[in-house]
């Protein structure tokens, strides 16, 4: 049997247990916190990197992982596997894309192919567990790479931030620019549109978006059943209601609740709740 090693990077942050069982290798991107650089879930969790958002006075940055942190995976990879299926954080948001690419161009022990998913947490995360599991189960190196790319033409994230103020900071606004300087009291409802972090609407609460949210993601179901994943950062009460929700709205094949990774947190915001759903 193919044995296909599968990578993604930490803006998919796909639950532990997930991680553990399908084997999947995942590559940190970077938070940086003025002089101070960490590795995004590696150096600095979910806990610690909320707290140094809401109390300190620095508002942190990101980049992505360079071509050398690639070619020293693929080269550890290259022992025990014979092919690589990198499935990554889209073009539009991070750098990461490039880097691996850049790595690949040297690197011919084994074959590698590079996903731009173009999108991320979830969005990703689930294109990830696809391909791991057609890796889990012997399938070829095109097959994986084509399970992935499957859900990356098919899975839509839509997601509510308390303000747009740390998408603007961060230079990930995209088309949701034009949302900026509206009432304070709208809220804007997002989605991932090509890549891009693009606006859909702007709703008068955050509970009529999130309402608003989950009527648009009925229409992209469209009575198929669903993979899906509710995704927050530092709004776990909120989740778990929205997981209620999602639950009786939908034939759900699965049904995660995942964390924003830091590195993402830093873009989205605190407050940030969406869905990453895939028929």
């Amino acid at each position: 049997m193919a044995k296909t090693a599968i990578i993604t990077d930490s803006s998919a942050y796909l639950p532990d247990d997930l991680v553990q069982q399908f084997g999947i290798h995942v590559i940190p991107l970077t938070v940086i916190f003025g002089e101070e650089t960490l590795l995004d879930v590696v150096e600095i969790d979910i806990t610690e990197f909320h707290r140094r958002l809401s109390e300190g006075p620095i508002h942190p940055s990101t980049t992505q992982p360079n071509p050398e942190d690639f070619t020293a995976l693929f080269e550890k990879l290259a022992k025990d596997y014979d092919g690589i299926v990198a499935v990554l954080i889209s073009s539009e948001l991070s750098g990461t894309v490039n880097s691996a690419l850049v790595a690949k161009e040297d690197f011919d022990r084994i074959p590698v192919r590079v996903i731009d998913s173009r999108s991320t947490s979830m969005g990703l995360g689930l294109a990830v567990l696809a391909a791991a599991e057609a890796a889990s189960v012997g399938k070829s190196l095109d097959e994986v790479e084509s399970a992935a790319r499957e859900v990356c033409s098919n899975v839509k994230v839509l997601f509510v931030v308390d303000t747009l103020e740390y998408l603007h900071k961060g230079g990930r606004i995209g088309g949701a620019s034009r949302f900026l300087g509206t009432a304070l009291g709208l809220k804007p409802l997002l989605h991932i549109n090509d890549g891009r972090v693009d606006g859909l609407e702007k709703v008068r609460t955050k509970r009529k978006a999130v309402d608003r949210m989950l009527d648009l993601a009925t229409e992209y179901a469209n009575g198929q059943s669903v993979h899906v994943a509710v995704i927050h950062a530092a709004a776990l009460e909120e989740a778990e209601t929205l997981k209620s929700a999602v639950m009786e709205r939908f034939d759900c094949i699965d049904l995660l609740i995942t964390d924003l990774s830091p590195a993402i947190a830093t873009h989205a915001g605190p407050g940030t709740l969406g869905i990453a759903i895939c028929p």
